[in-house]
């Protein structure tokens, strides 16, 4: 046993359980934060940095990190513990959030962004594993509820205060990060250090790391500069995608051959493993859609600040608030977790199709009922999802399965915000080369200086920029920014559409772990009854 053992029948009483989850909670919070603190002020720093044709790529280039990363951590914290893990990516995130606040153009701030996600791709998988380690299935859904409002209070919080920062100096939107994770690495250590989960003797599948990592990179490169940097036929991204497809060929063969992998394919051997994966897939393409453009709305179409459009957003962080906490409540009570998925997978789709009305007179009333709509769906999909997969491993494969949700998710997060992308600005410069010379056209000769040959980059280079145009000018960019903007959120739409359809064919499982009259109060000891009833 390494130094992450529990003597046999430990158990932690209600006081440490929270003592824990609390410092798990704060760890969350960091990856959480740093993915919805972003989205607000990304016009402005994008502005900032003459970078508006990669805006997506501030997003894109953590979530490939995350990606890629997320297996590795689950897996190493199953072979190594969990406590070095999990302090391992916090010092990463912090590092890479001290050189972002520091990033002098474009090209370091989405080089620090990847570092950032690397060190994120452990957060949230590493805090539900844990939890799962110390609590049955049965009882971790009112907890993991709580977790979700983390995640919902941040995406409160994170707008806003990405906007305020925004307004004052965007460079502090990476700097806060700094005493929030110190804290986080200081309460995490001293609290594993005292609760220890087991570990056991490994070997690292250093050749499955290899095959995935760049498989999964070649992929969303594929994916990111498709139809953009280059052609969707050109040699890049052909040998991107034929890279990929090899590398995860190869990824399988070796994990059906390696002692210890990285993705035990056993666990997909239950169909219901690899179909919530799937969804999980789906649903990242939704959540992020959400995140990454309602800012560019409201910033870009309506002219709101980053701070305004911030607490525009309210609405959507409060649903996703109060379904996420009541969901993990009233599944823990029931047993089970099937028509969560349902209705939430139902209401996230709804969400999205009333985005497509969005126009630049939409009421403030009517937006944010939409956005009330989205957070709901999220709130009541997200957890149950995670409990779905972790009801189906063995406790040997907690990790591994656990990060293969945040893996699959953040995978459709990545492939979306990409493909997203390249709707947006196809439609965009579609537009913008219709419309944008007549309008130029309309204004008096000494006022068509910087619009000599319709140059799109000088109308689209910030919120700032979009607002003191020349009015038939600023009409323009704003009608080609809506209309863009339908389009991606009618696609998202279609998409998150596949998830009704999949999450109906889920079986109605009960949890495991103890029934609701809480006759078993002692959750290390239920561990142990499931690890004795999952092993092979």
């Amino acid at each position: 046993m390494g130094e992450d053992a529990r003597p046999p029948g430990r158990t932690l009483s209600r006081r440490e359980l929270f003592t824990l989850f609390g410092a798990l909670m704060l760890a969350m919070l960091l990856a959480s934060l740093d993915q919805t603190i972003v989205g607000t002020a990304l016009p402005t720093i994008v502005g900032d940095l003459q970078g508006m044709s990669d805006y997506t790529w501030v997003v894109t280039a953590y979530l490939i990190a995350t990606t890629a990363s997320t297996p590795l951590y689950g897996k190493m914290s199953d072979l190594y513990g969990r406590r070095p893990i999990i302090l391992l990516a916090i010092t990463v995130f912090l590092l890479a959030s001290a050189l972002a606040g520091l990033a002098q153009n474009m090209l370091q701030l989405v080089l620090f962004r990847g570092l950032q996600g690397l060190g994120a791709g452990g957060l949230m998988t590493l805090a539900f594993t844990i939890v799962s380690d110390v609590l049955p299935p049965r009882e971790r859904g009112k907890y993991q509820g709580l977790f979700g409002g983390v995640f919902a209070i941040s995406s409160v919080a994170g707008p806003v205060l990405g906007g305020w920062l925004a307004e004052v100096d965007w460079r502090w939107i990476f700097y806060i990060n700094l005493p929030t994770g110190l804290a986080a690495l200081i309460a995490v250590d001293l609290v594993l250090r005292r609760h220890h989960i087991p570990t056991r003797r490994h070997k690292i599948d250093y050749l499955g790391a290899a095959c995935l990592v760049p498989a999964v990179v070649c992929l969303l490169l594929g994916t990111t500069w498709g139809g953009q940097t280059y052609a969707w036929t050109s040699g890049v991204i052909i040998g991107l995608f034929t890279a990929a497809a090899i590398l995860g060929v190869l990824f399988l063969y070796v994990e059906t051959r390696a002692e210890e992998p990285i993705l035990p394919l056993r666990m997909f051997r239950h169909g219901t493993f690899g179909l919530a994966a799937a969804i999980a897939l789906v649903f990242g393409v939704a959540m992020f859609s959400g995140i990454v453009y309602i800012p560019l709305f409201f910033q870009m179409v309506r002219g709101y600040s980053p701070t305004h459009s911030g607490l525009l957003m309210l609405p959507m962080m409060g649903g996703m608030l109060v379904t996420s906490i009541s969901s993990g409540f009233i599944i823990s009570r029931i047993g089970r977790y099937k028509w969560f998925l349902v209705a939430g997978s139902v209401v996230i789709t709804a969400g999205l199709t009333l985005f497509t009305q969005l126009h630049l007179d939409t009421p403030l009333w009517v937006s944010g009922g939409y956005m009330l709509v989205l957070g709901s769906g999220m709130g009541m999909f997200m957890q149950p999802l995670v409990l779905a997969m972790q009801n189906i491993v063995s406790i040997d494969d907690l990790g591994a399965g656990t990060s293969t949700n945040n893996f699959a998710r953040s995978l459709g997060g990545a492939i979306g915000t990409a493909v997203l992308g390249a709707v947006m600005n196809n439609r965009l410069d579609h537009e913008l080369r219709e419309h944008l010379p007549g309008a130029v056209a309309q204004l008096d000769p000494e006022r068509t200086q910087g619009f000599d040959d319709a140059d799109l980059s000088n109308v689209i280079e910030s919120p700032t920029v979009v607002q003191h145009l020349p009015e038939p000018v600023k009409e323009v960019v704003q009608l080609a920014f809506t209309d863009g903007l339908d389009m991606v959120f009618a696609v998202a739409a279609a998409i998150a559409s596949l998830s009704i359809v999949m999450t109906l064919f889920l079986p109605n499982l009960e949890l495991r772990g103890a029934p609701p009259d809480g006759s078993h109060d002692d959750p290390a000891a239920k561990a142990d009854e499931i690890r004795s009833e999952t092993s092979p």
